[in-house]
């Protein structure tokens, strides 16, 4: 993922305020600086989300990527506060709540349909996505993994394996599934068992860091499979890359917009959010990108042809496994964080 910042202007005299320092809303200038993880999904979220609204708003929109938890924190304690919508996981969500740097949310934003399951205090829902089995069609023409057993079956499936390299990632919940714990009772987490299990295909891990590196990994043959976000997959499909994209075991995962304390923009953010949880908006994502909406009047008005590439797709959601769940992670995401450190060091 790319980091930098892009500006979308709206109307020249809006363009003139801003080169001339009037970002820091001095002038009356109306803005937003909007944060997320970069690459295709910010890409989509700009069509879909950020130039709609800067329109209707006539609000100047900036960008940066990616999303950096302890710049965010450091901002909002600081009072030096850059980012006025930040996209986070939930378990951070809840964690800066209770923390006292994220600002609790109004009513308000809450737009009409509005899948409450995924609000909380601080937070609203940005979409829902899935990690997936992503593998390389020229290494697997015939058969390949199909669950997260078969994914850790490296005499059956040899080949190198990719996770993202972060605790709350699915690595665990993919281990202790592939060592046939039950979806269903997962939580909480035997950390134990799920190292233990990651341990027996050590050897056969390659990490990455962004979404560009899975796709590159197994796109190449670096791997034979990943661990992977299906809008990426998707990606490298639609562009002929060699990957293939498997539904079976699917952990799915949503994310979620919060406001730092002290955003410079404050006002701007909210009327973003509320504008962004919308049916239209949400529904429009899916033309981009095959994430799923979080407002339920949304789900009838999504792309058909992307529409059995989502999560929410009845085929694809038969095959789910769990979602993952981030209250648990933000209760515990100390431990198992330092957990997840101290085994990395022995690779």
């Amino acid at each position: 993922m790319r980091k930098g910042i892009a500006v979308i202007a709206v109307g020249s005299l809006a363009a003139l305020a801003t080169a001339c320092g009037g970002a820091d809303g001095s002038t009356g200038e109306k803005a937003l600086t909007y944060v997320s993880w970069g690459g295709a999904l910010q890409e989509a979220q700009t069509s879909a989300f950020l130039d709609p609204f800067a329109e209707q708003a006539s609000v100047t929109v900036r960008q940066d990527s990616p999303t950096d938890y302890a710049k965010l924190k450091a901002q909002a304690e600081s009072g030096s506060v850059e980012w006025d919508v930040v996209q986070v996981e939930p378990y951070i969500a809840e964690r800066g709540c209770e923390e006292g740097w994220l600002t609790p949310l109004p009513d308000s934003v809450r737009s009409e349909g509005l899948m409450e399951e995924f609000a909380s205090e601080c937070a609203v829902p940005a979409f829902q996505y899935a990690f997936v089995i992503g593998y390389n069609t020229d290494q697997f023409p015939d058969e390949h993994p199909t669950t997260w057993g078969e994914f850790f079956d490296t005499e059956a499936f040899p080949g190198k394996r990719a996770f993202w390299k972060f605790s709350s990632s699915g690595i665990l919940e993919a281990a202790l599934i592939a060592d046939g714990v039950a979806p269903d009772a997962l939580y909480p987490l035997d950390l134990d068992r799920a190292f233990a299990k990651l341990d027996t295909i050590k050897d056969d891990i390659v990490f990455y860091d962004t979404g560009e590196q899975q796709t590159q990994l197994v796109a190449s043959g670096e791997v034979a499979m990943v661990q992977a976000w299906n809008g990426r997959m998707y990606d490298a499909i639609t562009n002929d890359e060699p990957v293939g994209l498997e539904w079976g075991d699917h952990l799915v995962v949503s994310e979620t917009w919060v406001v730092p304390k002290g955003a410079p923009h404050e006002a701007q953010a909210m009327e973003f959010l509320e504008y962004a949880t919308g049916a239209e908006p949400q529904a429009a994502l899916s033309k981009y990108i095959p994430y799923s909406p979080i407002n339920e009047d949304a789900v009838d008005q999504v792309d058909a042809e992307m529409a059995p590439y989502l999560p929410t797709s009845p085929e694809n959601a038969e095959q789910v496994s769990t979602s993952i769940d981030y209250s648990w992670y933000a209760e515990n995401f100390d431990e198992v964080n330092q957990r997840f450190n101290d085994w990395l060091l022995t690779l």
